[in-house]
């Protein structure tokens, strides 16, 4: 790779250990234990003036004795000497240093260690990996910059992984043999080094086939979507594992889009933006690199697998269902050769149990069986799904299915045990090492496949096509937005209408009298809505009328709700809409900035919550494909007698929409337009909040 900023930490061409020690265990043995065990070619010096040599390499007294200043420091020192230590680092120009340790003294001062720690190396330019940390283990330069015990590393690998948790590193790289990594790091403080410059870094690696992310929240939003950006130009799969995901950003937001559109979601508009596969666990997070890294491009169509069990066929159908992995349907051709395979009274279908009366040519048989399947031109990978066998054994057979298979299909191809059990097998990890991955838990595979599946539509996507506002009236609700302290909803109506989203429009009044003479101009039945300042969710008060028919009932509607809640107040027609409740909405991110909220509305938003999230701008594909996923997806289609409605329309509203987002980005924080009725002819925006900047 070309010179990356990071090289001075990442690959130094020499290492000082402050603090090494000849005690085993000892944080100051084991790094130096892993530089050694790694292969590591640059110069190790060793200080302590303890000792004369470490490991039988020479040790230094301080990093001034040493002959010639090191490239990278890793301390292993108590925290009360680490303050010192980093003055005396900088001091002597030394570019990088990593340290393990939590920067906690008991009774300290402020600004505390961790504090000054930061800010001296910061202001030197230090590149620190840590603190309160793992390490790194950069296993393509031979790089174990660890303080901790760890497994061998087999050279090359093609996975990168790069963790916010210590544990949740080690907990994969140290227990997950069938993973091969170039690079694993703990990325700890960040107080210099980001996990956003780590993952810059691994992009760069000509080996990086897939990386995975241990995310707790970026601190550098902007760099994480620059590195999210790279990886889709270089076709390189990220796996998330995302925790916190019940913590709200936008949990005292005024309007319900804002609440709906929290930090965890604004995340996933993220990850869905650029390809990015999210997994909820660890195991997950493993067993989707281990597929992603011994996959190459993915074709058409979805999953064949191969049983030898009815009743553990039906449970990979109900899970697949469950999470929603599409399932081949076999071409005729395929059901008339796998008939002319299986035994009696086995059905030729996918998922295919072959196994029948067993007997000495069943393993033949389950091979040709499973190439059909393969070559099936609507399979785009496949699976054998057998029990391992005692002592958690990999019977070698069935490597022969896969072997045949993949050979005759040229299509990825994967052996699943239904669960591991308590023991092992190395079988499992060489046999993944040379291609054919030996997965566990049929659960843990269906999300696996689920990310490939989704990573390679990912890749098909037509590349967005983002058109412009009309600026000359972005240009005037800009500065007319700008003059005002507070936006009624009959403003905001017009400010939305003008902008090309359908929506109703109001009168807004203070008196009865122009309350009369606004109904009378609009024509009954109309509606009447309070407009108090102040009044955010009108229905919530009381301050929504429906179909009133007649001025009669409309003064004396209007009296009890100017008594209740004030005078001001806006009238609008009454229509019968036959359709869909949706709901559109503007939401601001503290770290991604605007997303635009698209789902279902009405109750269903503060009820249900079966809404996505968007980062704007997007296009009119973008919004169908987010509807497409939500659960009352097959309302948009037609239910039980119901007109199928103008799905289309409400997707050029919603893409009108994150347009606005982003013009009037520093004018607007929030809209809700809640209810956005969706009709077989078109939809319309019924109420409307919205939210200025510093002003509510």
């Amino acid at each position: 790779m070309n010179n990356h900023r990071l090289q001075p930490l990442l690959k130094p061409a020499s290492i000082a250990v402050l603090g090494a020690s000849q005690k085993n265990g000892s944080v100051g043995n084991e790094v130096i234990v892993n530089l050694l065990r790694g292969g590591f070619e640059g110069l190790i010096y060793p200080i302590n003036p303890g000792y004369e040599s470490v490991l039988e390499i020479t040790c230094y007294a301080s990093l001034a004795d040493l002959p010639a200043p090191p490239e990278m420091v890793i301390f292993a020192i108590s925290d009360r000497r680490i303050e010192a230590a980093l003055d005396e680092v900088i001091a002597l120009n030394i570019p990088a240093c990593t340290i393990f340790s939590a920067l906690i003294l008991e009774n300290d001062t402020t600004p505390n260690l961790k504090q000054r720690i930061s800010d001296k190396a910061q202001s030197a330019g230090l590149l620190m990996a840590g603190a309160n940390g793992m390490g790194f283990y950069n296993v393509r330069d031979r790089v174990l910059a660890g303080g901790f015990d760890t497994r061998d590393h087999p050279y090359p690998g093609n996975v990168s992984l790069i963790s916010q948790s210590g544990a949740g590193m080690s907990g994969i790289v140290d227990c997950e043999q069938r993973l091969q990594f170039n690079l694993a790091v703990s990325s700890g403080y960040e107080l210099t080094v980001s996990m956003e410059d780590y993952l810059d870094y691994v992009l760069d690696l000509e080996e990086t086939k897939v990386v995975g992310l241990f995310l707790e929240t970026s601190r550098y939003p902007h760099k994480l979507i620059q590195a999210f950006q790279k990886a889709s130009r270089r076709n390189i799969p990220i796996v998330v594992l995302k925790v916190g995901r019940t913590e709200l950003a936008a949990e005292l937001a005024v309007s319900h889009s804002g609440a709906l559109a929290g930090s965890d979601q604004c995340y996933n508009a993220v990850f869905d933006r650029y390809g990015v596969q999210r997994v909820d666990d660890m195991d997950q997070l493993a067993t989707t690199l281990i597929m992603f890294a011994q996959t190459s491009q993915i074709s058409a169509g979805g999953l064949v697998s191969l049983h030898d069990s009815g009743g553990e066929r039906q449970l990979l159908i109900d899970l697949a269902d469950k999470l929603q992995v599409p399932l081949t349907e076999l071409q005729e051709s395929t059901v008339s050769r796998l008939a002319g395979l299986l035994d009696a009274g086995l059905p030729a279908i996918n998922p295919l149990d072959g196994w029948g009366a067993g007997g000495p040519h069943a393993g033949a048989t389950m091979a040709e069986c499973f190439t059909a399947l393969m070559e099936d031109s609507g399979a785009a990978i496949g699976a054998v799904v057998h029990d391992r066998g005692p002592n958690s054994e990999v019977y070698a057979p069935y490597l022969n299915y896969l072997d045949q298979a993949q050979a005759a299909s040229g299509k990825s191809v994967f052996l699943v045990a239904n669960r591991q059990g308590s023991g092992s097998d190395k079988l499992a990890i060489t046999s993944t090492h040379n291609g054919f991955a030996v997965i566990d838990g049929v659960s843990q595979f269906l999300i696996g496949a689920r990310c490939l599946l989704n990573y390679r539509d990912f890749l098909l996507r037509e590349p967005m096509k983002i058109g412009d506002t009309n600026d000359t009236k972005c240009d005037y609700w800009h500065q007319r937005l700008q003059s005002e302290t507070m936006v009624s909803e009959t403003l905001a109506s017009q400010c939305l209408a003008d902008l090309g989203i359908p929506m109703l429009q109001s009168v807004r009044v203070s008196s009865q009298d122009k309350l009369i003479a606004a109904a009378a101009s609009i024509g009954y039945p109309v509606v009447l809505k309070t407009a108090q300042p102040g009044i955010d969710h009108k229905s919530d008060v009381g301050g929504v009328i429906l179909n009133i028919l007649d001025e009669t009932h409309l003064v004396e509607a209007y009296d009890d709700m100017a008594n209740r809640l004030g005078p001001q107040a806006m009238v609008a027609p009454m229509l019968q809409l036959s359709g869909v409740e949706m709901i559109l909405g503007v939401s601001r991110d503290s770290q991604f900035g605007p997303t635009v909220v698209v789902g279902f509305g009405g109750v269903y938003a503060e009820v249900l919550g079966d809404v996505a999230v968007l980062m704007p701008p997007f296009n009119a594909a973008t919004v169908k494909r987010a509807l497409q996923k939500l659960s009352m997806a097959e309302l948009l289609t037609g239910v039980r007698g119901a007109s199928k409605v103008d799905v289309d329309s409400y997707c050029e509203a919603a893409v009108r929409l994150s347009e606005i987002a982003v013009t009037l980005i520093d004018t607007v924080v929030e809209v809700d337009i809640n209810p956005i009725t969706l009709t077989a002819d078109g939809c319309l925006g019924l109420d409307a909040l919205m939210v200025l900047a510093g002003k509510h």
